[in-house]
C-alpha cells in the first residue's frame, strides 16, 4: 500500500470520527489544527484506525501519533 492510498484512509477514519473534510487532514496537521483531535478525540480516532487498517496499536504508537503524518508513518510500518 503506498502513503497516499494509506493517507486515504486516514482520512477516511479522520471523517468517520470528526467529520473531518478531507482537505484539512494533510501530512503537516496537528491535533490543534483538527476541531475534535484532543485526547478524548485521539481514542476515538485511533478506533476508527484499527477499523479502517485492520490493526491493533500499542501505546507507543498511540503516544508517536502527534500529526497526520506520524499516523501515515505508524501504519506504514505495521503493514509492511
Amino acid at each position: 500500500m503506498t502513503r497516499e492510498e494509506i493517507l486515504a484512509k486516514v482520512r477516511l477514519a479522520f471523517h468517520e470520527s470528526f467529520g473531518t473534510e478531507a482537505a484539512l487532514v494533510v501530512a503537516e496537521a496537528i491535533p490543534e489544527q483538527i476541531p475534535g483531535w484532543d485526547s478524548l478525540g485521539h481514542a476515538t480516532l485511533v478506533v476508527s484506525l484499527e477499523k479502517v487498517f485492520e490493526l491493533t496499536f500499542e501505546i507507543d504508537d498511540l503516544m508517536a501519533m502527534e500529526s497526520v503524518a506520524a499516523i501515515v508513518e505508524i501504519v506504514s510500518r505495521k503493514i509492511a
